[in-house]
């Protein structure tokens, strides 16, 4: 899956999904659901909730039908209900991955598989239980293997940067980014964009994650005004 050199990511990813999804289901069902999300501005817990409820909803369908029309199931009214909504309709999801050769439509031409939804989903989870621990005041408590965070990095220039080119959402990034993890010496440098100058960002590999999910901006002013285009998530 990762494109980063001599890196170990761990290649379970519907246990790395379990994990996730349960860990977020919990968090979910402690949470003050008025809370405003700092990362995701208008929402409260609530809507992130029931944001990613219906994320694993849509990737469900496009394993099960094979396309990306799948209408998420509404949430319930009753709040006391939300999280228990969560983890139903994640572990139905996850159901539906236990073969990760199982054919799927995913982002991108050409034919998938539900692998590509399990490591999709589970940088996802991970990402959005972090805006839940923001949003409760507990933003410590939030880790990520930096080789995970790497395999991160390594989808935003992969998949979503090209993805946003293809649908129109973003024009092409008028400098290159060279990504380089600082806690990853292994690792070969990640370059997202064709053209110069090439600016560097050299971080932790979850910072530089963060970077890219526009969670944590950069001090370098050419980089944070790169970092900042619609070019990732």
């Amino acid at each position: 899956m990762c494109h980063c050199k001599n890196l170990r990511v761990p290649n379970d990813w519907n246990l790395l999904l379990a994990d996730a999804t349960a860990d977020f289901a919990d968090l979910a069902a402690d949470a003050d659901l008025d809370a405003p999300v700092p990362d995701c501005p208008g929402w409260n817990v609530a809507s992130l909730i029931v944001h990613l409820g219906g994320i694993h909803q849509w990737a469900r369908h496009a394993v099960v039908e094979g396309n990306p029309e799948g209408r998420p199931e509404p949430a319930p009214d009753d709040d006391d209900a939300l999280a228990g909504w969560y983890l139903t309709h994640a572990s139905a999801l996850r159901a539906e991955l236990t073969d990760p050769e199982r054919s799927a439509w995913i982002f991108g031409d050409g034919p998938g598989t539900a692998g590509w939804w399990s490591r999709r989903q589970v940088h996802e989870t991970r990402m959005h239980t972090r805006d839940l621990l923001v949003a409760t005041g507990r933003a410590d408590e939030w880790t990520l293997d930096p080789a995970l965070a790497w395999d991160g990095v390594d989808e935003v220039a992969t998949m979503f940067y090209p993805r946003q080119l293809r649908l129109g959402r973003c024009d092409p990034l008028p400098a290159s980014l060279r990504l380089v993890a600082t806690d990853l010496p292994d690792a070969d440098p990640i370059v997202i964009g064709d053209a110069n100058p090439v600016v560097e960002v050299s971080a932790p590999a979850v910072d530089v994650l963060l970077m890219l999910w526009h969670r944590r901006t950069s001090e370098d002013l050419a980089a944070a005004a790169l970092l900042a285009l619609p070019f990732a998530p």
